[in-house]
C-alpha cells in the first residue's frame, strides 16, 4: 500500500493506493476507484475492499473525501453528493498517471452512500468503464424519508438553522449515529442496525481517529435535494455489477439496489448475499470474501 496525495483543485485528497502483489509497473493494469460510506475514511470500509482487490490482481485506491478524514477542505465534516462525485472524478485524474494503470480499465466501486455517489459520477464520466456496487444507497431518499413533519418543513427548519450560522458565526454539527448501543437505546433506536452500525463505526472493531462521527448541519439540505439515480436510464450505460446484503433491515440498500438494477440500461450481475445486513458488509470476511470474489469476476470480464 502507499500513500498518495490526490490534488483537486485548491485542496488535495489524501488516499492509500493498494497495489498487487508482484506489481510490476512497466506493466499496464487495471484499476478501480473506492467510493466510501458518508463519515467513513480510507483505512475503513475502503480498505477492507480494496486490499482484497489487490490481492485478486488490481490496482485499487481508496481516498477521505474532501473536507473529512485526513483530506483538505474547510468547513470540517461537510457531506455534499456533489462534491463527493467530483472527489471520484479527481480521483481517476490521478489514477490515469500513476505508472503501470491502464487508463482504458479503470472502474469504479461504490459502497453504501458511496454506491449512490458512485452512480452518481459514472453516469457521465465515462472513463469509468464497469461500475460495482455494494449495499448501494440513495443517501438523498434516505434523508428524505427520514424527514418526520416533511421534506418542506425540513428545509424551513435547515434556512433558519443557516441564517443562525450566519450571524452567530458558529456552525452545527450532528452525529451520524450515537456514540453508543446504550444512547441509542434511550433514544428509542433499539433496531438491529443502529446497533451493528455503532458496533462499526464507534468501536475498535472499525472506528478510526480520523472519522469524527460528524456531519455539518448545513450540508443536510443538499443531501434532502440529491438524487443518485437521476438520468440512470440514458447515461449509465456501462456494465453494471449490484451486490446486497440479504437481510433488508432498516438503511434502505436492499430497496436502493434492487431500483438500481431495474433502473440501469447494461446490467450484468445481481448478487444477494443472503443472512447478511447492511453493516456486515462492511469487515464481516465470510460476507466481503463473498462479495469480492464476484466482483472481481465482474471486473476481470469487463476491464
Amino acid at each position: 500500500m502507499q500513500r498518495i496525495s490526490i490534488p483537486r483543485g485548491p485542496i488535495s485528497l489524501a488516499a492509500h493506493l493498494h497495489l498487487p502483489d508482484g506489481f510490476d509497473e512497466s506493466t499496464r493494469h487495471p484499476a478501480i476507484v473506492l467510493a466510501t460510506p458518508g463519515s467513513s475514511v480510507k483505512e475503513q470500509i475502503g480498505a477492507n475492499y480494496a486490499s482484497r482487490l489487490a490481492a485478486k490482481g488490481f490496482i485499487a485506491l481508496t481516498f477521505d473525501p474532501a473536507h473529512q478524514g485526513q483530506s483538505g477542505g474547510e468547513p470540517r465534516d461537510l457531506e455534499d453528493p456533489y462534491r463527493r462525485g467530483e472527489d471520484i472524478s479527481y480521483a481517476i485524474d490521478a489514477l490515469v498517471t500513476v505508472a503501470g494503470v491502464d487508463p482504458d480499465r479503470i472502474g469504479a466501486l461504490g459502497i453504501c452512500a458511496g454506491g449512490g455517489y458512485a452512480v452518481h459520477t459514472a453516469r457521465t464520466d465515462h472513463r469509468i468503464k464497469a461500475l460495482g456496487t455494494v449495499v448501494a444507497g440513495d443517501i438523498g431518499a434516505s434523508f428524505r424519508s427520514f424527514a418526520q413533519n416533511g421534506v418542506a418543513a425540513e428545509l424551513d427548519a435547515l434556512a433558519a438553522a443557516r441564517t443562525r450560522e450566519a450571524v452567530s458565526g458558529e456552525l452545527d454539527r450532528v452525529a451520524w449515529l450515537p456514540e453508543t448501543v446504550e444512547e441509542a437505546v434511550a433514544a428509542g433506536m433499539t433496531d438491529i442496525d443502529t446497533a451493528q452500525g455503532i458496533t462499526y463505526y464507534r468501536t475498535p472493531r472499525g472506528g478510526n481517529e480520523h472519522s469524527t462521527n460528524r456531519r455539518l448541519a448545513r450540508g443536510d439540505s443538499v443531501l434532502l435535494g440529491f438524487d443518485a439515480f437521476h438520468l440512470v436510464d440514458p447515461l449509465l450505460t456501462q456494465p453494471l455489477q449490484v451486490v446486497i446484503a440479504g437481510r433488508k433491515g432498516n438503511t434502505g440498500q436492499y430497496e436502493a439496489g434492487m431500483k438500481l438494477w431495474s433502473l440501469a440500461p447494461n446490467p450484468v450481475d445481481l448478487l444477494v448475499i443472503k443472512g447478511a445486513g447492511h453493516y456486515e458488509m462492511y469487515d464481516e470476511p465470510r460476507y466481503v470474501d463473498q462479495a469480492v470474489g464476484r466482483l472481481a469476476a465482474f471486473y476481470g470480464e469487463y476491464l
